[in-house]
């Protein structure tokens, strides 16, 4: 079952039961939910029980008809922005990989050139400026003290470069 058949399936579930919650309930009357003044200046006191029970019933029927519309148009506008919001991902986000977007223009970013201040774990490293850096190889250059240079690669990948020598290295942000 994919994700709208789902959805469509939740959404009418919570109608059927939101109709049945209000269903439940019985509505108390007219009489019950207006002042005696009200009654009265409405001119509903010349009904007879009868007359007062089938505007009851009608009010009741309206109430559960506005009930279960509002409720089908709730569950429509969420299953049409989940539909949008699917149709935005791209093929691979949708499964579960980064997107991979042609348009990004990744040579006009600044590279960030910096000094290592020590190594946080195995293969992280920390900047003076307090970003960690982490390497998506091992990094076998000994960084601690050197000036490097992170330069920015096609779809949010960076690069690092050591004593102004290209590494090959795939790094990422963490902090």
């Amino acid at each position: 079952m994919n994700k709208f058949t789902t959805l469509v399936v939740s959404a009418g579930v919570s109608v059927v039961a939101t109709t049945a919650a209000f269903a439940d309930t019985s509505f108390p009357g007219v009489t019950s939910i207006m002042s005696l003044k009200e009654f009265h200046a409405a001119g509903l006191d010349k009904l007879s029980p009868e007359q007062l029970k089938a505007l009851d019933g009608a009010i009741l029927r309206h109430f559960e008809g506005a009930v279960k519309t509002a409720a089908k148009q709730e569950a429509n506008k969420i299953a049409s922005e989940t539909i949008a919001l699917d149709e935005e991902r791209s093929l691979l986000q949708r499964f579960g990989l980064p997107s991979i977007s042609l348009s990004q223009d990744w040579r006009n970013k600044p590279a960030l050139t910096g000094r290592v201040t020590r190594w946080v774990g195995g293969n992280s490293f920390q900047l003076e400026n307090g970003q960690i850096w982490e390497g998506a190889e091992p990094i076998v250059y000994e960084l601690v003290g050197k000036e490097i240079e992170i330069s920015p690669r096609p779809n949010e990948q960076f690069a690092l470069i050591v004593d102004g020598k290209n590494t090959t290295l795939r790094i990422r942000r963490v902090k």
